[in-house]
């Protein structure tokens, strides 16, 4: 008898009754497993480097909540260390990357594309090792959001050191876009040849750029990277997940030829349902604090998520990362009543 892949099945169209879910960040700090793993290790770059841990990180909200699918552990802003940066996680800290390319052209840096090499691993160990009717995601981070890494070299509240290079030198600033785009396909392309049957875009500060910046440095980059892996890989899905996007989303949607898109807390999932083309997958998009409360108001959020898809293809999943402090009984009592 055949499996079933339920997020697999809906990402390419079909509508199901109950949605298939998973959780962004899903693998990750609020787990006790995931704490003791990192201390371990000694680090994040530490444990995302180590195919054995990574894969073993990878799989654990899968044993304990049977989520539908399981997604890749790693960051992105591997792309940039294999473009030449180096990148450290500092304790308490955000990520650094240095030279930030604000002070230092790309040109200057020396790719090390065998950075990868150890994702690729990852891959090939976590596929072994799921439930067959678990759909297996990979991912990157789309240009404009790991460009204002590598401008910066750290993220910022409003991205406007990157904003402000993009705007006095935009010739520049896409041979930033354009080597991300295409290190991103290599990347994507090879994670889905070692094992991964879907890939999400994660484009976490589309949000702070004007319409004609996000036509520039959201959809087309995002566009170019789904055309290419089209070409080499034309039948694994790709999700969309441009947070902040808001109002833009169905110019997103039409301009990229992503399969589904991922919506973050801030949408009302009832305008969405209206305004995106009909069929079109979604993911999303219950507020992350409201898991972290727990009660009457997840279930509230819950099922407003799910009455306002309930006519077209749904993944059910937070509007963007479950939180370090989440308790596992709000997770549980969200698996729960999806599932119900």
């Amino acid at each position: 008898m055949a499996v079933t892949k339920a997020l697999l099945n809906v990402l390419k169209g079909e509508r199901l009754a109950t949605p298939p879910m998973w959780l962004m960040r899903q693998a990750g700090r609020y787990l006790p497993e995931y704490r003791a793993l990192r201390t371990e290790k000694g680090g994040f770059l530490a444990l995302a480097t180590d195919p054995a841990a990574a894969a073993e990180v990878t799989v654990q909200p899968i044993r304990r909540f049977g989520f539908d699918g399981a997604i890749l552990f790693s960051d992105i802003l591997m792309v940039p260390w294999a473009l030449g940066q180096e990148l450290s996680f500092g304790p308490g800290e955000g990520p650094r990357l240095v030279p930030p390319l604000a002070t230092q052209p790309l040109a200057s840096l020396e790719r090390a594309a065998e950075r990868l090499d150890p994702v690729y691993e990852t891959v090939r160990r976590v596929r072994a090792m799921l439930p067959a009717e678990t759909t297996f995601l990979g991912f990157a981070g789309s240009p404009w959001t790991v460009a204002t890494y590598m401008v910066a070299g750290q993220g910022s509240r409003d991205q406007g050191e990157t904003r402000m290079f993009a705007y006095r030198d935009p010739a520049a600033f896409d041979v930033i876009v354009d080597a991300i785009v295409a290190m991103t396909v290599d990347y994507l392309a090879r994670q889905i040849e070692a094992g991964v049957e879907a890939v999400q875009l994660f484009d976490s500060w589309a949000g702070s750029l004007s319409p004609e910046q996000f036509e520039r440095w959201v959809i087309a980059p995002n566009a170019a990277i789904v055309r290419a892996l089209k070409e080499r890989h034309p039948h694994v899905p790709v999700i969309g997940f441009p947070k902040g996007a808001g109002g833009k989303l169905p110019a997103y949607a039409a301009g990229t030829g992503v399969d589904a898109i991922g919506l973050d807390e801030t949408v009302d999932p009832a305008w969405a349902d209206a305004v995106l083309p009909a069929g079109l997958p979604v993911q999303g998009n219950l507020d992350p604090i409201a898991l972290e409360v727990g009660g009457a108001a997840l279930t509230r959020g819950i099922d407003r998520v799910l009455e306002a898809f309930r006519d077209r293809p749904h993944i059910f999943n937070l509007g963007h990362g479950i939180g370090q402090h989440t308790p596992i009984a709000h997770v549980e009592q969200l698996v729960a009543r999806v599932r119900s």
